[in-house]
């Protein structure tokens, strides 16, 4: 059993309690919107708290940056990640698992759906000109993508997954407001399973920065990622989950 580790914020000096947030309040910029940052910033355990930033946001609406100090310890030894299951393959290694699992190529179809209309990220991990140093997907010679862009629609993605008889199927969700990416990968799951045997469901990927990657069951999907996620693990990733599907 490994040993407790506690930590503080770091913010001037170390273990000073220092942190620093953002948020906005539904009322007009004046000296009481401040103090009512002030007085959300103290309940929330800073203390003391100050107002180092503060902006109108049209007519009704503040936004506030806060700094202060908090007592809270940070338990290292109760921190729970996701850890990587898999190794970290070169391009030429991806293509010559593909080449000899598959004797065909890889189809994996990339989408945002729902309203989402960006693309950033999942260009990131599907164009050939990749992200983070890495060339994305459409390098890889075993692969053969399909971007299907923005605002695509559950349905038709389900529809072009099944007439490109998809290995793996990729959503991006940036948008976030009212869960908007956990309703949509909901429905995109529940969706793939109604429409595929069981057990015959393309590899469902999700990723986007506010999703968690502990949350596969909930969200019925097989893989979550977070930011900072680059093609070569994606890549990585889709040749492991197929090489275990084939001997389960």
């Amino acid at each position: 059993m490994s040993e407790k580790r506690m930590i503080r914020p770091y913010g001037d000096t170390t273990g000073d309690g220092m942190v620093q947030m953002s948020f906005t309040l539904p009322i007009p910029h004046d000296k009481r919107a401040e103090g009512a940052a002030l007085q959300l910033a103290t309940k929330m355990g800073m203390d003391p708290a100050m107002v180092v930033h503060a902006k109108a946001m049209g007519p009704d609406f503040s936004f506030f940056v806060v700094y202060g100090r908090v007592n809270h310890l940070v338990d290292l030894s109760a921190v729970r990640v996701v850890e990587r299951e898999f190794p970290l393959l070169s391009a030429k290694d991806v293509n010559s698992a593909i080449k000899r699992q598959l004797r065909r190529k890889l189809v994996v179809l990339g989408a945002c759906i729902g309203t989402d209309a960006h693309t950033v990220g999942i260009d990131a991990i599907l164009n050939i000109k990749g992200f983070a140093g890495e060339k994305g997907l459409e390098y890889y010679r075993e692969v053969k993508v399909v971007n299907l862009g923005a605002q695509v629609l559950v349905p038709e993605l389900v529809a072009r997954a099944r007439a490109e008889k998809a290995d793996a199927v990729l959503v991006s969700q940036v948008v976030t407001q009212r869960d908007a990416h956990l309703t949509n990968a909901k429905e995109m799951s529940a969706a793939f399973r109604e429409a595929y045997p069981a057990g015959r469901t393309p590899l469902l990927v999700v990723g986007g920065p506010r999703f968690d990657p502990a949350a596969t069951k909930e969200l019925g999907v097989d893989r979550i990622f977070g930011r900072g996620t680059t093609p070569g693990e994606v890549a990585s990733y889709l040749v492991h989950a197929l090489a275990e599907r084939r001997t389960a």
